[in-house]
């Protein structure tokens, strides 16, 4: 199946051709006693019933239903509408008597639009509009009306069909880079929790010790701008959950540690955050359990551990930093305050320029992956204050999204 929208079509043109074929032959039935032929409009419509039954399953995908059958199916209608004239009376056919076929010949028109689009349909309602002026041999206004209307409706849905079709694709497209860049993004973070670090911490010790060590860390200190700048160029909105990254500047020198495994279902935020509380750091929040699922209250977890990271980094291994927890009706806020000297206004967006991604990656974009948002409020002189909000009722994956506020 091309697209989603055709299986609908397709079994509407099924419909269609069955309910106007019993409309046919009630019609039939009706003017039977007025045909000069009534054993010629019998066979008809006996041909007629015993097609539309052999070839039901045609046309309920675009697979079954061939140019071949189109040709033959268009063909069964224009040979209807051909024989009236031989089969129906002079005086019936000049009054605007219904073809033998009658509204049935449109489910054929219907099939090339729906199939090929609006040229396929345009070509089959002509010919079945020049047929009709042939068998009523003058241009009559209803004749000209219902050739129109044919025209018009055939065209208009094959045209339909195929912004769908484009829609189809572009959509298909959009979802193939949507998973690429997911990947690539998890590379990404990946890299930047243990790569990166490993390179920095190299270039700090080689750097120190001198020497030998010196040229290696100079060494290190290359490829961790020629890595950073791959990553960099790579970066785009979504995330996938993985360890706590580094701070937005400097990466702290710890070594990457491997995910710990999620429980199953909902867990206490404030007993995963307990680890993080210290002789520098206090945890505030509800007297109550506040539950998240387990992969969003990891990934909330490890952007308040890089969060404290950055403390840590900016403002010193002594510095002071609090953790608030509010559990909201709608989401659970987590607000990481430190007494530092605050950040510059730009310097972080200038920092991801740079492809310092431990705000982009290890913060925000866990967040962006949830459907929530980190929002950064600092006064120079003051510190800084960092908001994570993540919605609550999520999906660990591709759950309610949210736009970031920062």
């Amino acid at each position: 199946m091309r697209m989603s929208v055709e299986l609908p079509l397709w079994r509407a043109l099924t419909g269609y051709r069955i309910l106007t074929l019993v409309y046919v032959l009630g019609l039939f039935v009706v003017a039977y006693p007025h045909y000069a032929h009534p054993l010629g409009a019998a066979a008809y419509m006996g041909a007629l019933t015993a097609w539309t039954a052999a070839t039901w399953r045609r046309t309920t995908s675009p697979e079954r239903c061939t140019r071949q059958f189109l040709v033959a199916d268009l063909g069964v209608a224009v040979g209807g509408i051909l024989l009236t004239s031989v089969i129906d009376t002079q005086a019936r056919i000049m009054d605007g008597a219904a073809t033998l076929p009658s509204i049935w010949t449109a489910g054929a028109v219907l099939g090339f639009a729906i199939k090929g689009g609006w040229r396929w349909a345009a070509v089959a309602s002509t010919i079945v509009a020049v047929v009709n002026l042939v068998e009523r041999q003058e241009l009559a206004r209803d004749t000209v009306h219902n050739v129109v209307l044919v025209w018009v409706a055939s065209v208009a849905i094959g045209y339909v069909v195929e912004v769908a079709r484009a829609s189809e694709r572009t959509l298909a497209r959009a979802l193939q880079i949507e998973a690429a860049t997911r990947e690539r993004e998890r590379l990404a973070r990946d890299i930047h929790d243990s790569v990166l670090q490993v390179l920095a911490m190299v270039q700090r010790r080689g750097t120190a010790i001198g020497g030998e060590a010196a040229e290696l860390g100079r060494m290190a200190g290359e490829q961790e701008v020629a890595l950073r700048t791959l990553v960099a160029g790579g970066l785009l909105p979504r995330q996938r959950a993985v360890p706590a990254a580094a701070a937005d500047g400097d990466p702290a020198a710890r070594p990457a540690v491997a995910d710990p495994p999620l429980p199953a279902g909902p867990c206490d935020l404030m007993a995963l955050l307990a680890p993080h509380v210290g002789a520098g750091v206090t945890l505030s929040g509800p007297g109550c359990p506040v539950a998240l699922p387990a992969a969003a209250a990891a990934e909330l977890v490890a952007a308040v551990g890089a969060a404290l990271d950055n403390v840590r980094v900016h403002v010193g291994a002594d510095a002071r930093a609090w953790i608030l927890v509010e559990d909201e009706p709608d989401a659970v806020l987590v607000t990481v305050r430190d007494e530092g000297p605050g950040i510059a206004e730009g310097r972080l967006a200038a920092a991801e320029r740079e492809g310092r991604l431990g705000v982009a990656l290890s913060i925000r974009g866990r967040l962006r992956e949830l459907g929530g948002g980190a929002e950064w409020i600092s006064v120079p002189g003051q510190g800084t204050e960092v908001e994570l909000r993540v919605p609550t009722g999520i999906a660990p994956e591709g759950g309610r999204r949210g736009r970031a506020r920062a």
